[in-house]
C-alpha cells in the first residue's frame, strides 16, 4: 500500500506538471506566449505565424515621362497593388490646377478638359496600400510645343451682320500656311439647315471656302465648327483655337447685269421685282462676267485709279468721292451711283469695270442688297471673274468645285 500509495503520489504529481504544462501551451494565447517567451529571451517557438508587409502600390501615369502629350488628349493615372486617395496635376508655369475624375474603385484617374501647348504638368498621387498605409508617388507630364500655332478667322465674321444672301461662301482664313490641308479640312464642318450638300475648295495654303453646289436655299441656317485645336496641320503647325458661328441667309436676292441691253433685272426669291438702266464697263475696261458675290457695304468712298495702276497724269487717271457702293470683286468693281454717266446709262458701256446707276436706283439697290448677295454679270466682253478674287467661287462647275477639295 505503501508502494501504492507512494507511486499514486508520483502519478499525481506528474499529473499536475503535465497538466499544469498543458495550460501554458493551450490556456496562453500563441502571441502572448511568444511575447511572454521574448520577453525572458527565448527564441520564438518554431512554427509561429509571422506578419508580412503589404507591398507598396504600383502607379503608372501616361504618358510616361519623356514623351510629349497631345494637349487634347488626358493624362491619365492607374494604380495597382492599392488605391489613389487623390490625384494632384499642376501646371508648372502657372500654377493652375488641372480637373478630373478619380474611379469609385480608386484604380485610375483621368484628368478633364483640354491641356496647353509647350505646358509642364506636375503630377502627385496620394496612395493607400492594402493595409491603408499612405503613400505618395509624383512625376511629370510635357505637352508638344508647336513651331506655329494657326488661328482660323471666318468669313463673314461672327455677329457681323444679321444675315447674308445665297451666293456667301463660307470662309476660312488662317494666319499660317497649312501644310496639310487634308487634316485641316477634316477638322473643318459647315452644317446647313435645310440640308444642301456642299463641299470646300483651297483659294490658298491660308484659305479655303465652303459652298453649296448651287445658292444657298433662301432661310438656310449655317452652322460652322472648327474644331482645330491639337490638330496637326503639318511641319510643326497646329491649329490654335476652336471656333464656332452660325449665320443664317436671308431672301435669295439677285441682280442680272446684261451689257447688251445695258439693263439689269432684279430678282427676288426668283420674282422680277425692278428693272434699271446700267453702264458697264468701257471696251478698256470691262466688266467680268459671271456671278459676283456683294462683300462690302458703304455710304460712300474715294475711287482711285492709281490703286490698280493708272496714276495721277496717265490717261484714265481718277480720284473722285463716289456714294452707295457695294463691292462685288476686289478688282475695283461695285455697283454705285454715277450721275455723271445717266446719259449713258441703258445705251453705251462707259465705266471703268463698275455697274454704273442712276442716284434714285442706286439708292432703292443700297437699300435692298447686301452682303452675300449676287450681281451676274452677262455680255460684258470681259473675262470671267476669276475664283480667288472675293468671291469668284460661283464661277466654277460642280465637279470643278469638288477637285479643289484635299479629302
Amino acid at each position: 500500500m505503501k508502494v501504492s500509495r507512494g507511486w499514486g503520489s508520483t502519478a499525481l504529481g506528474i499529473a499536475v506538471v503535465v497538466a499544469l504544462g498543458l495550460g501554458i501551451l493551450v490556456g496562453v494565447h500563441p502571441s502572448a506566449a511568444a511575447g511572454a517567451f521574448g520577453a525572458a529571451g527565448s527564441a520564438p517557438v518554431a512554427g509561429a505565424p509571422t506578419v508580412d508587409a503589404a507591398p507598396a502600390p504600383v502607379v503608372h501615369i501616361t504618358p510616361a515621362q519623356g514623351t510629349p502629350l497631345n494637349p487634347t488628349d488626358p493624362i491619365t493615372v492607374t494604380v495597382t497593388d492599392g488605391t489613389a486617395r487623390a490625384v494632384h496635376v499642376t501646371n508648372t508655369r502657372t500654377g493652375t490646377a488641372v480637373d478630373g475624375t478619380l474611379a469609385p474603385d480608386g484604380h485610375t484617374w483621368t484628368s478633364t478638359g483640354d491641356l496647353a501647348y509647350a505646358a509642364t504638368y506636375a503630377v502627385a498621387v496620394d496612395t493607400l496600400d492594402r493595409d491603408q498605409a499612405p503613400g505618395r508617388t509624383d512625376g511629370t507630364v510635357a505637352t508638344i510645343a508647336p513651331k506655329a500655332e494657326a488661328y482660323p478667322s471666318f468669313v463673314p465674321a461672327p455677329n457681323s451682320v444679321p444675315t447674308v444672301g445665297v451666293g456667301q461662301p463660307i470662309v476660312v482664313r488662317f494666319d499660317h500656311a497649312i501644310a496639310d490641308r487634308a487634316a485641316a479640312e477634316k477638322a473643318l464642318t459647315v452644317t446647313s439647315s435645310p440640308a444642301q450638300p456642299g463641299g470646300w475648295y483651297w483659294i490658298s495654303d491660308t484659305e479655303v471656302h465652303y459652298r453649296p453646289q448651287q445658292y444657298w436655299k433662301p432661310g438656310t441656317t449655317l452652322t460652322v465648327r472648327a474644331d482645330l485645336y491639337g490638330v496637326d496641320l503639318g511641319a510643326g503647325t497646329y491649329g490654335s483655337t476652336d471656333r464656332t458661328m452660325t449665320v443664317k441667309v436671308h431672301d435669295a436676292w439677285v441682280a442680272k447685269a446684261d451689257g447688251a441691253s445695258e439693263q439689269m433685272q432684279i430678282f427676288d426669291d426668283g420674282q422680277l421685282v425692278k428693272t434699271m438702266n446700267i453702264s458697264l464697263g468701257a471696251p478698256g475696261f470691262p466688266s467680268h462676267t459671271g456671278p459676283h458675290v456683294i462683300s462690302d457695304k458703304q455710304p460712300s468712298i474715294v475711287m482711285d485709279s492709281c490703286t490698280y495702276g493708272v496714276c495721277e497724269g496717265q490717261p484714265g487717271y481718277y480720284k473722285e468721292k463716289v456714294d452707295l457702293d457695294l463691292r462685288i470683286s476686289d478688282d475695283g468693281e461695285f455697283v454705285h451711283s454715277a450721275p455723271w454717266s445717266v446719259g449713258q446709262q441703258g445705251n453705251a458701256n462707259v465705266s471703268h469695270g463698275c455697274v454704273n446707276l442712276a442716284p434714285a436706283d442706286a439708292r432703292w439697290f443700297y437699300d435692298h442688297f447686301g452682303i452675300g448677295d449676287v450681281v451676274e454679270i452677262a455680255n460684258s466682253g470681259g473675262p470671267a471673274l476669276p475664283v480667288y478674287d472675293t468671291y469668284g467661287d460661283w464661277e466654277l462647275s460642280w465637279a470643278d468645285w469638288k477637285a479643289g477639295s484635299a479629302l
